[in-house]
């Protein structure tokens, strides 16, 4: 029986077992803290590898946890003290994209600018910190991004994803008419070849093995290679007469795809690896790495990244729900992760729509 004060959420009990449950209401929002009605939730691949394993690297769900980190919402009510991510006042009412990340702002990384590798992070959706996959939470009012009226729920939160593909990126130091090969044409790959795009990257290659993620790299701008049909290292290679390119990009689940990358990229290239891999191993032939004099990076979800995300998409500069192929209500959120998992029904990326829930 519904009640004023329990709602509706999704958790995860163990692997594969997600349940749509009423559990109790966030308490009213203290000092800097900002209660939100989830508007919008997107469906990350991080998402699906806790979903598979109810773990991702060495972090293990123990308890029942509300998945979801790429979400919108509409502020009802804030505490005292309370600043937005532009640290100006945050008002109820406010439509906002909400940053997962809560760095505690006070450690060494924090100080040197390195939020994202704060000693003491917290993640919504990352044990045991809960999600976004629920109709109210609470959250840190500076993780709070209020975003233009014309933004729509679902481009506001896919801003997060973006935000991964904007500090991947910075990370590869991208340099106009770098040469450049990104392995894994999901939404996070697909939002990379846009910024690089932006970047003046010219030509990005892309790689996987569905014809319908290769269409929208195609008309995003990429040249894309299926490597089912194709051996995709000696396709770029042949591309780039023996030279390989300048970088490499690894935003699959990192397994093979990083020997790959590593064998595309040219001697002194940069790789940058954005993908999870499900062991939870980094495999990579050294001496391919060793003898090209590679620079390898890894990217650590994002920085402070919101506001320019914000201002790509306000500028039209880049395309954020030309990937959302399919939509569900929050009751129905196990069939959409089931539907992720086993990539049916040419599915790219699931936005979940809490606001339609009923």
């Amino acid at each position: 029986m519904e009640t004023l004060d329990t709602m509706l959420a999704v958790r995860l009990h163990g692997p594969r077992d997600l349940r749509v449950e009423r559990i109790p209401r966030p308490n009213p929002p203290g000092p800097g803290q900002a209660l939100l009605r989830i508007t919008a939730v997107g469906v990350c691949g991080s998402d699906l590898h806790t979903y598979q394993d109810a773990r991702i690297g060495d972090t293990v769900v123990e308890t029942p946890l509300v998945l979801g980190h790429e979400f919108a919402a509409v502020v009802e009510a804030v505490g005292p003290e309370s600043y937005d991510g532009n640290f100006q006042p945050l008002r109820p009412g406010t439509r906002v994209a909400v940053d997962p990340a809560q760095p505690c702002g006070r450690c060494e990384m924090c100080e040197q600018g390195h939020p994202n590798l704060c000693h003491r992070l917290h993640f919504c959706g990352t044990y045991p910190d809960p999600g976004s996959l629920s109709e109210y939470m609470l959250m840190p009012a500076h993780s709070c991004f209020p975003i233009p009226d014309a933004m729509d729920d679902a481009s506001a939160a896919l801003l997060e994803p973006l935000g991964i593909a904007i500090h991947a990126v910075d990370l590869a130091k991208v340099r106009v008419a770098d040469s450049a090969v990104i392995l894994g044409a999901g939404p996070i790959g697909l939002y990379i070849l846009q910024v690089m795009r932006l970047a003046g990257a010219d030509p990005i290659y892309v790689i996987d093995q569905f014809p319908w993620r290769l269409a929208l790299a195609a008309r995003y701008g990429g040249v894309p290679i299926n490597f089912r049909e194709t051996d995709p290292v000696a396709a770029v290679k042949e591309a780039t007469a023996g030279r390989g390119v300048d970088i490499a990009i690894e935003a699959a689940w990192a397994d093979h795809s990083i020997q790959w990358a590593a064998e595309m990229a040219r001697l002194g290239g940069r790789l940058v690896l954005v993908g999870i891999p499900g062991p939870d191993k980094l495999e990579m032939k050294h001496s391919t790495a060793r003898r090209k004099g590679l620079t390898i990076r890894l990217s650590r979800r994002m920085k402070h990244v919101y506001p320019r995300a914000i201002k790509l998409w306000t500028s039209g500069a880049v395309d954020l729900t030309g990937v959302v192929s399919h939509r569900f209500p929050l009751e129905r959120t196990p069939e959409a992760y089931a539907l992720n998992e086993q990539y049916a029904d040419n599915v790219v990326k699931i936005v979940i729509d809490v606001s339609q829930s009923t």
